[in-house]
């Protein structure tokens, strides 16, 4: 998988989208936050039996795609770290800033909310949409990229698991996305969650 560079191909399929419209310096902050997740992630995989790196950089590219700045596709790469890998929000804002750290932070936080009924998920995710956004919209970007590509790669899930996400995608997730006017990314949520 690893190309010539070192750099896994999704790394480079990437890099190469993000030099479209990102000045160099900016794209290198990018590749760092691979490496540094790469590294934090190391052995862990995903149902799917793909290394974990390659969600985040999933992630990272669907935001690419939406030209976000590099601060968010960053802490996209980063998004799972302070989670499910030793790595703090304090190191990941000594080496990309607390801007970085922050969103990463932001999104972990999403990840925690859990929800026991429909009505209650609809009517606390609107608050904590509303609380995210006061603070910073791209953290609502990063999740809803971050639920896009779950949903893409639903398929290694046990059938009642994939039911309850789907169920969730379009009851939480994809209302998020309209009420952002995001179409593309609440088309793609609500496509993949129909297949």
């Amino acid at each position: 998988m690893l190309a010539t560079s070192g750099f896994p191909e999704p790394v480079l399929e990437l890099r190469d989208l993000l030099n479209t419209y990102l000045e160099p310096d900016k794209v290198a902050v990018i590749l760092r936050a691979f490496e540094v997740g790469a590294e934090a992630h190391e052995g862990q995989t995903r149902k799917t039996g793909e290394p974990y790196i390659l969600h985040p950089v999933a992630v990272a590219s669907i935001l690419a795609k939406l030209r976000m700045d590099h601060h968010s596709v960053a802490a996209a790469v980063l998004h799972d770290t302070i989670e499910d890998t030793p790595l703090t929000k304090e190191q990941i804002a000594e080496q990309f800033g607390a801007e970085v750290a922050d969103l990463v932070d932001g999104v972990t936080k999403l990840d925690k909310m859990k929800f026991r009924t429909r009505r209650e998920a609809d009517a606390e995710s609107f608050r904590k949409m509303l609380l995210a956004m006061s603070r910073d919209l791209r953290v609502i970007f990063i999740k809803l990229a971050d639920r896009l590509h779950n949903m893409r790669t639903l398929g290694a899930m046990a059938s009642e698991s994939r039911r309850r996400i789907a169920r969730e995608t379009l009851d939480v997730y994809a209302p998020i996305a309209d009420r952002l006017g995001m179409n593309s990314l609440k088309s793609c949520l609500l496509y993949t969650s129909d297949a």
